[in-house]
């Protein structure tokens, strides 16, 4: 079994979108939605398994995504933040029948995430070795794409609130790897921002 097929791939694209005015995981990307570019990217890599974290309007992007060889989680707790969708994620992972080395999430909003970058963040994960590799940008900031060893699952698992894993990501700071996206750490938060990245990314 090769290294990508035993590490889990966690798209997460729960949230309510406020700022945004209308969920976001459903806005043009090219010939695709944000959320199914996410999916998308992540099918790429040919992992074993790539888990989808709904939440808001969990009917409508079910529908628009169900036929993606994925396996989608609803999380009802989507409202308590980010961190619920993390701990929903490696709960499943944790009960499947299938065990995995890592996990790695991504965000259905960050669309200039490639999967030659995932690729190469999985190829530089070694199991059984405590790794965290996080993704360092341009601006400066830390975070999302990340994958963590299996050790963390039980820390991931009791995540909740909005933090995410940035905890996790402190609390264990000298076993972090940081990687180099290449590109600006763009959250598409509002209209604004989301017309400015597609503007630039297709309107040339």
């Amino acid at each position: 079994m090769n290294k990508i097929s035993k590490i889990a791939l966690v798209v997460l694209a729960a949230g309510g979108s406020k700022r945004m005015g209308e969920p976001k995981q459903l806005l043009a990307w090219g010939d695709f939605t944000l959320l199914e570019h996410a999916i998308e990217t992540a099918l790429e890599v040919r992992p074993k398994y790539v888990f989808v974290v709904l939440g808001a309007n969990y009917e409508t992007l079910r529908r628009k995504v169900e036929n993606y060889p994925v396996e989608i989680i609803n999380n009802l707790d989507w409202e308590i933040g980010l961190g619920s969708s993390i701990s929903k994620a490696v709960k499943q992972i944790n009960d499947s029948i299938l065990k995995f080395d890592g996990v790695l999430f991504l965000l259905a909003d960050q669309p200039f995430i490639t999967s030659n970058y995932l690729e190469h963040m999985m190829s530089l994960f070694e199991s059984h070795k405590d790794q965290i590799l996080a993704t360092s940008y341009i601006d400066g900031e830390k975070g999302v794409p990340v994958l963590f060893d299996a050790i963390y699952f039980k820390e991931l698992e009791a995540l909740n609130g909005d933090i995410g894993a940035k905890q996790i990501l402190k609390a264990h700071e000298s076993k972090v790897k940081i990687l180099f996206g290449g590109t600006k750490n763009i959250d598409l938060d509002t209209q604004t921002e989301y017309k400015a990245a597609y503007k630039a990314q297709f309107l040339k």
